[in-house]
């Protein structure tokens, strides 16, 4: 009785941490920009992007401007590899989007246009 639970206990010590591993992602899922349809240099604001993207999920500087940065990471399974797209927004002085990049390895953002 003593080996059966032993073994029991293992197995689904095994199983719950194959579950974990299989459902492993980082930062938060957030919709994709449609190319030129959302985001618009010198238009587009802090408040705006809050509202398309929530909170960024990490913040910081790049040539003295602040940055936004959206990440989302997700562990893949069986033929499908891990996925991620991120969002990277700078902002002028007035809180403006001055210029942003894209990129995505998602197969609904890898379609050509």
């Amino acid at each position: 009785m003593r080996h059966r639970l032993a073994a029991l206990t293992t197995v689904l010590a095994f199983a719950v941490s194959l579950a974990a591993c299989a459902a492993l992602t980082t930062g938060r899922d957030f919709p994709s920009p449609k190319p030129g349809a959302e985001i618009k240099n010198g238009v587009t604001t802090k408040a705006d992007l809050l509202k398309m993207y929530g909170d960024p999920t990490q913040v910081g500087m790049k040539d003295g401007d602040q940055t936004w940065t959206w990440y989302f990471w997700k562990k893949g399974s069986g033929k499908e590899g891990d996925l991620s797209k991120q969002l990277e927004v700078t902002f002028n002085a007035q809180s403006m989007v001055k210029s942003y990049s894209f990129s995505s390895n998602f197969p609904e953002d890898m379609k050509t246009r």
